[in-house]
């Protein structure tokens, strides 16, 4: 008895990727014509020129929902600042990164303990908030741990920590940058 349900499952799930893969852009080959009419008159002409919408033209809220994103993004693929990804992965590059997310524009690394000082580690999260490069498209979260009595405990971080990560990230993305534009294209 329990065999049907999951086959039954199995099927529909088939059925539904089969369906949505026929779906995929592509998939179906047809000529799209658009009617249109002239104000104050009953004629309707179809053309193969896309419409003006709200969107733009052309464009429709599926194929800006489904699309790959900013037709002005840039080059490297991923959803924020490819300066500002770099910068912060190159600044906190002797930290070990406990998870990236390019789209999302986190940077999450592991607990820090510094050699030279026994006892002690930090964390650090980034957050790149903008696809631009700008002052206050990044974010730093510092966090810091001392060893007591064989435990971890919570401690207070230096007010201007975060943003000195915060700046030291934003120079280094403009070094990127300034680089990127002498280089001939």
């Amino acid at each position: 008895m329990q065999r049907a349900p999951r086959l039954f499952a199995l099927l529909c799930g088939l059925g539904l990727m089969a369906g949505l893969s026929a779906c995929a852009p592509g998939a179906i080959q047809t000529q799209a014509s658009y009617p249109t009419r002239a104000r104050g008159t009953d004629n309707i002409q179809y053309t193969d020129q896309p419409r003006t919408t709200i969107f733009g033209k052309g464009e429709s809220l599926g194929s800006m929902l489904f699309s790959s994103g900013n037709k002005n993004a840039s080059k490297s693929g991923i959803g924020v600042n490819s300066y500002l990804w770099r910068a912060s992965l190159d600044t906190i590059a002797f930290m070990p990164v406990s998870s990236a997310d390019p789209f999302g524009g986190t940077i999450l690394t592991d607990w820090y303990e510094d050699p030279s000082h026994p006892g002690e580690r930090f964390k650090v999260d980034i957050y790149i908030l903008d696809r631009q490069l700008r002052a206050d498209g990044v974010r730093v979260s510092v966090f810091h741990q001392k060893m007591v009595k064989n435990q971890w405990r919570n401690e207070k971080v230096s007010s201007d920590m975060a943003g000195n990560i915060e700046n030291a990230i934003l120079t280094r993305a403009r070094s990127l940058r300034v680089t990127d534009m002498s280089l001939p294209q």
